[in-house]
């Protein structure tokens, strides 16, 4: 049964990899998934903290993830209007058009919320080329947590390896 929960965690960690680029799909939470049930196996001793540690993590990023193109918005000089513009764009683009909509929804979105600023259509470029870059910096960032996840998940495999076989 060991077996069977690891590569299931190691499908949950792929798929978490792949959610660093997806918009639907939780990436860091679902890799923490799989840290989980490893620890929850019979051949792993259950290590709390680093259950507990991984999850904060996770969900903290996860948060950050939605922070950051609204934070790209405002360092070039966007207005709240550009902000709330990329979250609009930033949602409807995921649920309409995954996965592009994740970098045309917030730039539109953005673009939208300056003209209704009473920017002009050039003014709105900036702010809403800072909400295409937090995308861009979140998803790397979920990536790289991600990755680490999956390295994490396979070294405490390594460890235990013995119990699995």
């Amino acid at each position: 049964m060991d077996i069977i929960l690891f590569i299931l965690g190691l499908v949950l960690c792929l798929i978490g990899i792949t959610g660093s680029f997806v918009p639907m799909i939780p990436g860091p939470f679902i890799s923490w998934l799989a840290i989980l049930i490893l620890n929850l196996t019979d051949a792993v001793k259950f290590d709390l903290k680093l259950v507990l540690i991984t999850l904060t993590i996770a969900i903290a990023i996860g948060l950050i993830d939605y922070l950051i193109p609204i934070i790209g918005v405002k360092k070039l000089g966007g207005s709240k209007s550009g902000q709330v513009g990329a979250i609009i764009g930033l949602v409807l683009g995921a649920w309409i058009m995954p996965p592009f909509g994740i970098l045309v929804g917030p730039f539109v979105g953005a673009i939208s919320g300056e003209m209704v600023n009473k920017k002009t259509f050039s003014e709105s470029l900036k702010p809403a080329f800072g909400s295409l870059v937090g995308v861009v910096a979140g998803s790397i960032i979920k990536f790289c947590l991600t990755l680490s996840y999956l390295f994490l998940y396979l070294k405490i495999f390594w460890t235990y390896k013995s119990s699995f076989i």
